[in-house]
């Protein structure tokens, strides 16, 4: 490694204090730009774009991927949601779990004033999505929370696609790190459910994200692209070319980087840090599928992402929207997180 000065020096462990959780051999420093404002990450593990030139950034950036921006709302199973006025006084917000409960937010989604470059998805819980579906503006579509593997039989407890198509669902959304953590489900049932899925003509939010022990042991990125090689394809462990042939089409599949640690804690990775990993999982979509794949995937954040927090994530180059919990339960929040684009968009 070449001898540089003090305060680049510094500077280098500066960003390794950010970045601990990826792979240490992942960060080196480039020569060159000891006698420049250069940033001093070379291309090792994946082609990450970061910003290096010591000209004045533009305050937006465009889009990586070449779709439209996109925004999720997962509902999950929330019974009661509330917060502090005071000590002694809890008001509750919303109820997402009631009939009433989910017409007033669909009702405030229905107002709201939404930019028309996104697309947007809402996932209620299984019982509401007809009443969803036949009452939310044809503007935002619908996603379920889960399916069953193959198609329907005698799965008792299960929905399987075929259903889902049924009663208007376009999405569904595989792989949450609830599923996998809580429920138990591991990357090859999950890569096959998302199969089926696809073969049948239902757009897959793909989930991905490493536990917070994963990351601080340096195997963000070693877990990350497991669960991808998982929706890439269901025999890869058995095969050399496992990639492009597994699903009907990578057009509708919109990758979900969630860190496990940031889900519904109140902690968010910094733009750099989702950025970041989210270059490293273009990369590899390049490297193992296609370089055509890898410009047109969506890949998104989420964990806790907000109102006050997703314009900044949307300024990353690598960032093409994300995958919402708690705030898209309050629809003004919720359509401030989907008018984020506007972040988004080039500066003239």
């Amino acid at each position: 490694m070449a001898v540089v000065s003090t305060s680049l020096a510094g500077a280098v462990t500066s960003q390794l204090n950010q970045f601990s959780g990826l792979r240490k051999s992942f960060l080196k420093l480039d020569a060159s730009s000891a006698n420049s404002n250069q940033s001093f990450f070379l291309n090792v593990d994946s082609h990450i774009r970061l910003a290096s030139s010591g000209k004045a950034c533009r305050s937006v950036v465009a889009m990586a991927g070449s779709g439209k921006f996109f925004v999720g709302g997962n509902w999950k199973c929330h019974l009661v949601s509330c917060f502090l006025i005071s000590p002694c006084i809890l008001k509750q917000y919303t109820q997402n779990g009631t009939k009433e409960s989910i017409s007033k937010l669909v009702s405030d989604l229905n107002i709201a004033t939404l930019e028309s470059d996104v697309d947007v998805v809402v996932s209620p819980p299984f019982v509401y999505i007809d009443q969803v579906k036949n009452s939310l503006t044809d503007r935002i579509d619908v996603a379920a929370q889960n399916c069953w593997i193959g198609k329907g039989g005698a799965f008792t407890g299960e929905i399987s696609v075929e259903q889902l198509k049924d009663i208007g669902c376009k999405w569904v959304v595989l792989g949450h790190s609830e599923r996998r953590h809580v429920i138990g489900e591991d990357d090859q049932f999950i890569g096959k459910k998302a199969a089926y899925a696809l073969s049948q003509g239902v757009g897959v939010i793909a989930c991905i994200g490493e536990l917070l022990e994963e990351r601080e042991a340096g195997k963000t990125f070693d877990v990350c692209f497991q669960q991808l090689k998982a929706y890439a394809g269901n025999d890869y462990q058995l095969s050399i070319l496992w990639c492009a042939d597994a699903v009907s089409s990578w057009d509708n599949i919109v990758i979900a980087y969630e860190p496990v640690w940031a889900i519904g804690t109140g902690k968010v990775a910094s733009p750099e840090q989702a950025q970041e990993v989210h270059a490293a999982v273009r990369d590899w979509l390049s490297k193992n599928v296609s370089a055509d794949v890898a410009s047109k995937t969506r890949i998104i954040y989420g964990g806790s992402v907000n109102g006050a927090n997703s314009a900044e994530l949307a300024k990353k180059e690598d960032i093409d929207g994300f995958l919402v919990g708690g705030a898209s339960l309050k629809g003004p929040e919720f359509a401030t997180i989907i008018n984020s684009v506007t972040a988004k968009k080039v500066a003239a």
